[in-house]
C-alpha cells in the first residue's frame, strides 16, 4: 500500500492548535488539492471553516482517541479517499499510545507540539508525564501567548530537558515571532583528555553519545555505573550504565552502553564501578541497528553508589 504521512498536533485544551492547523489549511502550499483527511481527537473553542480552504477536499472525522483502531483508521481514509492525514490529538492522552494504532502504511511525517505560555509551567509541574510524552516527540514546540520581552529561559529548559534536537518557537503577542537560539553547553568537558562524568551529569552524556556517537569517536570517558549483562554478544562484553528517570518514577529505564571487557563475566549485576574507556561509534544490536557509543574498556574499578542513585536531565 501507498505510505500515507500523517502531520501530528499536539498539546493541551486552548493552545493553539486547531488556529493553526486552520491557518494551515488556508494555506496553498500546504493544501494544493491533496485529499486530507483531518482527525479530531479534541473540540475546544475553536471550529474549523472549510469554506476558507482554496480546495474543498478536506474531511473532517471526530474519532475517540482512546478506543480507536487501526481498522477504523483505514476505513476512514478508504471512506475519503484521503491522500494524507491531519491529527489534532486530545491533550490529556499519550501520543505515544495513539502511535501504536496507526495502520500500517500510516507514517509520521512531523509532530508539532503548542503550548500556552500561561499555563505551560504549572500543567509540567503537575501532569510532567503528559507534557514529556508530547516533547519528546515532537519536531517542533510553539509557545504562543508570550508578552514581548517576557524571559523564555524556563521554557527553554523544560523542553531541552526532554530533547536536544527539537527547534523551539517563541509567538509573541505583539504578532512577532522568534526561534529559540540559546546555545546549551554541556556540563563537562568534551576535549578534555579524559572525559570526566559527574554523577549529576550521567543522563546528559547518554543522551548526547546516543545522539551524536561520533562526537565521541576516538575519546575517552570516566564515569560511575553499575553492571549489567548483555543477553547476547555476551562472552567479553557488558553494558555499563544508570537508572534515568525521564519525567515521573513510572518511565524509569536502565541506560547502558556496550562495553568491551575480557574479564566481563567476572563481574557482578548490579554492582557499582568506575568505568574508564575508550569510545568508538558503532552499529549494535542494543541500539536497534544503528550507530552509537561502543566502549573499550581502559581500567573497571569498584566505586560508591552515585548520588543520586537515579540519574535524571534536570
Amino acid at each position: 500500500m501507498q505510505p500515507i504521512p500523517v502531520y501530528v498536533f499536539t498539546g493541551f485544551l486552548d493552545s493553539g492548535k486547531t488556529k493553526f492547523i486552520q491557518e494551515t489549511l488556508e494555506d496553498p502550499r500546504f493544501n494544493a488539492g491533496e485529499r486530507t483527511l483531518l482527525l479530531i481527537c479534541e473540540e475546544g473553542d475553536e471550529e474549523y471553516d472549510l469554506s476558507t480552504y482554496p480546495y474543498q477536499n478536506v474531511y473532517f472525522e471526530v474519532i475517540d482517541q482512546s478506543t480507536v483502531t487501526p481498522e477504523e483508521l483505514l476505513s476512514l481514509q478508504k471512506k475519503h479517499k484521503a491522500e494524507r492525514v491531519v491529527a489534532e490529538l486530545n491533550g490529556m492522552q499519550l501520543v505515544s499510545t495513539f502511535y501504536t494504532k496507526l495502520p500500517e502504511n500510516w507514517q509520521v511525517a512531523q509532530e508539532v507540539m503548542f503550548a500556552d505560555s500561561t499555563t505551560f509551567i504549572s500543567y509540567n509541574a503537575n501532569m510532567r508525564n503528559l507534557m514529556m510524552d508530547k516533547l519528546m516527540g515532537a519536531q517542533m514546540v510553539v509557545f504562543n501567548r508570550l508578552a514581548p520581552g517576557a524571559d523564555v529561559m524556563p521554557y527553554h529548559k523544560i523542553v531541552r530537558a526532554a530533547s536536544r534536537g527539537v527547534d523551539i518557537l517563541y509567538d509573541y503577542t505583539d504578532g512577532s515571532t522568534e526561534f529559540d537560539e540559546i546555545e546549551d553547553p554541556l556540563p563537562f568537558n568534551i576535549n578534555a583528555p579524559v572525559i570526566e562524568i559527574e554523577d549529576r551529569d550521567y543522563a546528559l552524556w547518554y543522551r548526547d553519545a546516543s545522539e551524536e556517537p561520533e562526537k565521541y569517536h576516538g575519546k575517552t570517558v570516566r564515569f560511575k555505573a553499575q553492571v549489567a549483562k548483555l543477553r547476547r554478544f555476551k562472552e567479553g562484553m557488558f553494558a555499563p550504565g544508570r537508572f534515568v528517570m525521564t519525567c515521573c518514577e513510572d518511565d524509569i529505564a536502565f541506560c547502558g552502553v556496550p562495553c568491551k571487557f575480557p574479564d566481563a563475566d567476572k563481574l557482578e549485576p548490579r554492582r557499582w564501578i568506575w568505568v574508564e574507556a575508550t569510545v568508538s561509534a558503532e552499529v549494535h544490536t542494543l541500539f536497534g541497528d544503528t550507530m552509537g557509543p561502543v566502549l573499550s574498556a581502559i581500567s573497571i574499578t569498584p566505586a560508591e553508589p552515585a548520588v543520586p542513585d537515579v540519574a535524571t536531565f534536570m
